[in-house]
Formats: C-alpha cells, structure tokens, sequence
C-alpha cells in the first residue's frame, strides 16, 4: 500500500506545480506585456473589449472644430470623444484590453497622390484640372497635415482609410476652385488693358493668385478635422502648367503684355520727368520775378519814407539828383526843348 500512496502522492504533487507553474507563466506574461509606452510624437486610445474609453458623453460637437461643419454634417460627423493617452508612460494595460497608438507628426504628400491607386494621376506626380475656359491644366504642389488627437475616434475607428477621405476631399474643393475661379475684381479693374484677359484665358489669373488659393483651400478644408480626423496645415500649389500648345499661346501674349507695360512705363516716366522739369521752371520763373520786384518794393518804401520825413521838397531833390548821376554817366544827353 506504501508504494501505491507515494505514487499518488507525487502524481498529484506534480499536477498542482505544473499548474502553477502555468499561472504563475501565464500571470508574469500579462504583466510584462501589459506595460507600454508613447513616444513624444505619438497618441494613444486604450479599447477595452473593443470599445474605446470615452470621455462621459461628450461628443465632436462639443469641441470648437464643429464650428466649420455645416448643418448637415453636424448630423453626419457626430464621433465620441475618447480618452486620449499622452506621451510617457510606462502604462498599464489588461490583456482584453488593446492599445491603438498613432503618429501625430506632420507629414507632407503630394498633392497628386491617391492612396486607392499609387497609379493614379501619372504616378501620384501631376493633377489635371479643367479651368473655367474649358482648358485642362497640370497642378504639382504638396499638402501638409496631422492627425487631429481632438478627434482620434474618427480617425481610428470612424473612417476605414481617412488618408485617402481626405485627399479625395481636397481634390474635389480644388478642382471646383479651379473650374470657378476669377481674379479678384480689383485686380481686374487695375489690369483693364491686361491681354491675358483676351478670350477669357484665366491660366495667368491663376498663377498670380497662387497664394490666395492657397488660402482658400487651406480655409475650406478646416472642416476636415472634424469629419475625418485630420488636419490640414498648408496647401502648397507651386505650379499650374497649361497643354503645350496653350502655353506657346500664352508665352505669346504675355511677351505682347511684357512690352506693352514697357512702354507704358516709359511714357509714363517721361510724362514725369516732363512734369517734373516744368515745375522747376515755373519755380525759377517764379523766383526770378520776385527778385526784380522785391528792389522795386524797397526804392517805393524808402522814397515813400524819405517824402514824409522831408516832404515834397526832398523827393524833388532826390529826383535831381538821381538825374545828375544819370547825366554822369551818359556819353551823350538829348535834352527837349520846349
């Protein structure tokens, strides 16, 4: 009976370590690997079970980057906002609990890009749009965004590829910017004589008021941190290049342009000089005559005090002698005889 009791003994033994053992695994693994960090650059979102840790019942309309979104997205882009876990740590985690970490980064991509197809747009290089002049033109520039940590739900779990939301968004507003644009009214009332006016080519337009639409896309894609968690920080539209055949047309006209300008320029710049010479005649004239004058004003105020000082009979005298000097000088003197 000994020998049985002590294999069962020690079979039991055996089971209750490895047991414990396994938990004992099992437990060191889940803290271990329940500890994580977040670099500066990065935010987190914890889910437990799959639902993210919200914030009471608060929600993106709560947050001043609804302002931008119309009534009607208001209904559409309504995200909860979520428990946003800052940069450090370590933190702690559950094992049924996950850690969604992203990038807050700025980050810059090409315009033209499509991230549904890198085949896109001649390689994500060049983006066609038509002008309000029926001419298709090739936009190159850079968009520059971040990932908004005021609205993470959207980007996380909201949107199945935000990114590509996004840059749909920005091509769309563009391309509508493009296909309406106009120079602004004061420029044309500046530019009445501008021939790049001439059969309503509005390709110059464009390139003079690159910043302003870039501005304008900048102004109108503020929205988008609201809808798809992304914000756009700068729109950097750095050419617009017509067909070929339309650009010989417009290096044409703005040669034409070039020299038209030029000559106004000159005209206008001797029309001044013109101006300017003939002001300074006048002044000369002006002071000139005052010279001759301002003695004729000093003898009239010295004779008119010299008269009533002497009375008549000293201007008589002053008159005589006056005349005597006269005489003095004269080679020869005519003299009337009554």
């Amino acid at each position: 009976m000994e020998p049985s009791l002590f294999n069962v003994i020690s079979s039991t033994d055996i089971t209750v370590g490895v047991i414990l053992g396994l938990l004992a695994f099992l437990a060191l693994t889940c803290v271990v690997s329940g500890f994580f960090t977040v670099a500066q650059n990065e935010r987190a979102v914890k889910t437990s079970f799959g639902r993210a840790e919200r914030v009471g019942s608060a929600t993106t309309l709560d947050d001043p980057i609804a302002q931008h979104l119309t009534v009607e997205e208001r209904d559409r882009y309504t995200y909860p906002q979520v428990r946003v876990i800052p940069p450090g740590g370590p933190y702690f985690k559950w094992p049924w609990e996950k850690v969604y970490k992203v990038s807050v980064a700025t980050e810059t991509l090409n315009m033209a890009y499509d991230p549904a197809d890198p085949r896109a747009n001649q390689g994500g290089t060049l983006l066609e749009a038509v002008t309000k002049d029926q001419l298709n033109t090739g936009l190159t520039g850079q968009i520059r965004f971040h990932v908004s940590e005021r609205n993470l739900y959207a980007f996380l779990f909201g949107i199945k590829f935000p990114i590509a939301h996004v840059m749909g968004y920005f091509v769309s507003l563009l391309r509508e910017r493009i296909a309406n644009f106009e120079a602004p009214s004061g420029e044309k009332l500046l530019e009445a004589s501008d021939t790049s006016t001439v059969a309503g080519i509005s390709i110059n337009d464009l390139r003079k008021n690159l910043s302003s639409l870039n501005d304008r896309m900048v102004e109108e894609c503020r929205c988008s941190e609201a809808r798809y968690g992304i914000s756009l920080d700068a729109s950097l539209i750095t050419a617009i290049d017509p067909p070929m055949e339309v650009e010989s047309a417009l290096a044409a006209i703005n040669t034409a342009h070039n020299e038209v300008s030029s000559d106004i320029s000159r005209a206008q710049a001797a029309a001044d000089q013109k101006i300017t010479q003939s002001k300074r005649a006048v002044e000369i004239e002006t002071l000139n005559a005052q010279a001759e004058v301002e003695p004729l004003r000093l003898l009239a105020g010295e004779l008119s005090a010299l008269k009533q000082k002497g009375g008549a009979k000293a201007l008589e005298a002053y008159v005589r002698n006056v005349r005597l000097g006269l005489f003095a000088k004269a080679g020869r003197t005519v003299l009337e005889v009554k």
